[in-house]
């Protein structure tokens, strides 16, 4: 019967969360995409010379986004389960990740400014900065929410008839579907990014 539905009457459906999210993840893409043509447009070759190499600490922190999209990736499948112990930690490992990855890119800033790149400088130069300073705030929102989730969870479980109840609860599999949906998203931007940069240098 879905297939008959028009793609309206499906978004009529949604629930109003992931109405939001998806709307603001068409938003966000199209935030990064008008900055990475404005990125493009300005001459990424104005960025030779520099050393010609990415931050280190830009590469380390691809590889722990990554790791952190598998582990949210891993949540899904522990909360159909019913595995809440292994969720909670999938979270807790996902946010830590996410937490190391936004230290590492201040330290990624530092390393550019050692450089000789930075944000009064060259256009280009400029663009790696507000392009991983947006990405970062955007990945600060979903671990506010990260951090959210992991004391419900941990609230939940004390409490036997709330631990039943989050497990058959179709509202909390809807949250934890949109938190991974989104974190996935912000991993693919990222690497994204990530090529931009190394291209550029």
């Amino acid at each position: 019967m879905d297939k008959q539905l028009s793609w309206f009457q499906r978004v009529e459906r949604l629930h109003p969360y992931e109405t939001l999210l998806y709307l603001g993840m068409f938003g966000s893409g199209l935030i990064f995409l008008f900055l990475v043509v404005a990125f493009l447009s300005s001459g990424i070759n104005q960025l030779e010379g520099y050393n010609r190499h990415v931050p280190i600490s830009f590469l380390v922190s691809t590889f722990l986004l990554v790791l952190s999209g598998y582990s949210a990736t891993k949540m899904r499948l522990y909360y159909q389960e019913e595995r809440i112990d292994q969720l909670e930690r999938s979270l807790l490992i996902t946010l830590f990740l996410g937490a190391t990855f936004t230290l590492l890119q201040f330290l990624g800033w530092r390393e550019l400014d050692q450089m000789g790149i930075d944000f009064k400088g060259i256009p280009s130069g400029s663009f790696l900065y507000v392009l991983s300073g947006i990405h970062i705030f955007h990945l600060l929102g979903a671990m506010v929410f990260a951090v959210i989730l992991w004391s419900q969870l941990r609230n939940n479980r004390k409490d036997e008839v709330k631990a039943l109840i989050l497990v058959v609860n179709p509202f909390e599999k809807m949250r934890i579907r949109l938190f991974t949906t989104y974190w996935r998203f912000m991993d693919a931007v990222w690497l994204i990014l990530f090529l931009l940069f190394v291209i550029s240098f």
